[in-house]
């Protein structure tokens, strides 16, 4: 197959491609971050923002299938306009002059988790739920994601695309250079996080996520939305990170409306004051909140498989402590840390 993949220099992006390569696909690859060097050299790479719509009509031409991966993972709402832009905007065009191009290339589409299991109290999302719209609906991250995930099917249904959705919830593991998806990981080792969220959090690993994104060029349910993570409380969660790291989970519990309180008040006192928060009281809300999603519909379809959390954590960490510099890392200890000293 020729393939053409958006923010294929990106988190998932950077596992995927090689994995198509390897499965003997022609990949073409449109961004404005210049691909690794790794397989730069195997690719045809156009670089170019999304926007542009004449590098857009260039990319398209003669693809068999377009695997859209482009984000921008933000909780800050200053944020919003451009996470608009790119997975609502700059979708609807790139499907627009596909369509208009005639051709008819398999769509998988990479969304998240969060358009779908999304809860206010303790529960396990599936597909058939509706976009929890009530739920995030001051989240700018997942509400121009439900904009995407709706138009995308909207669009492909109605001209005959064939089109996969792929629902990943929170990406970990190695290879986050921006550090956009693991900031999770990112706050608690530099212990930015004061307080134990009372949430139940969902992850997978990038890895896991590109191969069953590999599969969705011949599997999955058409016009179908397929969840994949692995669930944890917050409190497993950065109890296992604890482990990892040698970093302390946060002791205090605080109600769960204390804690985003709490957070706005901090927000505004950093505002007057000029400084930057360390905790946007969003992220805080997010940790509040469940994201626990069945995987078993991505298991049956796709061939999902989730590997061991212990192996994705303990690969997270790593890589995370090797992009921040020492000072970002107050009081660290621990095995991971020695390794990282030459100890």
């Amino acid at each position: 197959m020729k393939i053409l993949v958006t923010g294929a220099t990106g988190f998932l992006g950077t596992h995927l491609v090689p994995m198509l390569l390897e499965a003997g696909h022609s990949v073409r690859c449109i961004g404005r971050s210049k691909p690794p060097a790794a397989w730069a050299s195997k690719v045809e790479f156009i670089q170019a923002d999304l926007k542009d719509r004449e590098a857009v009509k260039g990319a398209i031409g003669g693809i068999d299938a377009l695997m859209h991966l482009a984000g921008l993972v933000s909780f800050k709402n200053e944020d919003g306009r451009k996470m608009y832009e790119l997975h609502v905007d700059a979708t609807r065009e790139l499907l627009k002059e596909i369509i208009t191009s005639g051709q008819k290339p398999r769509v998988v589409l990479v969304s998240t988790s969060g358009t779908i299991a999304v809860s206010k109290t303790e529960r396990v999302g599936s597909e058939a739920d509706d976009y929890p719209i009530e739920t995030v609906g001051r989240w700018p991250y997942y509400m121009s994601k439900i904009y995407e995930e709706k138009l995308t099917l909207e669009l492909c249904k109605k001209h005959g695309l064939p089109l996969v959705v792929l629902n990943p919830s929170l990406l970990m593991g190695p290879g986050d250079d921006r550090l956009s998806s693991t900031w999770t990981v990112v706050k608690f080792l530099q212990r930015d996080i004061p307080a134990m969220p009372g949430g139940g959090m969902s992850f997978v690993d990038a890895r896991d996520v590109a191969k069953a994104a590999l599969a969705a060029l011949t599997k999955g349910e058409q016009y179908g939305r397929h969840l994949m993570g692995v669930n944890l409380s917050m409190h497993d969660f950065f109890k296992r990170l604890e482990r990892l790291s040698g970093v302390p989970a946060p002791r205090v519990k605080l109600p769960k409306e204390v804690n985003i309180l709490g957070a706005y008040a901090l927000e505004r006192f950093a505002k007057w004051r000029k400084t930057e928060v360390t905790l946007d009281p969003q992220e805080v809300e997010v940790g509040e909140h469940w994201f626990w999603c069945d995987s078993s519909k991505a298991e049956r379809e796709l061939g999902f498989t989730a590997r061991d959390p212990y192996e994705t954590l303990h690969d997270t960490v790593h890589y995370v402590m090797g992009k921040l510099p020492p000072n970002a890392l107050p009081g660290l200890k621990g095995e991971l840390y020695d390794k990282r000293e030459g100890r």
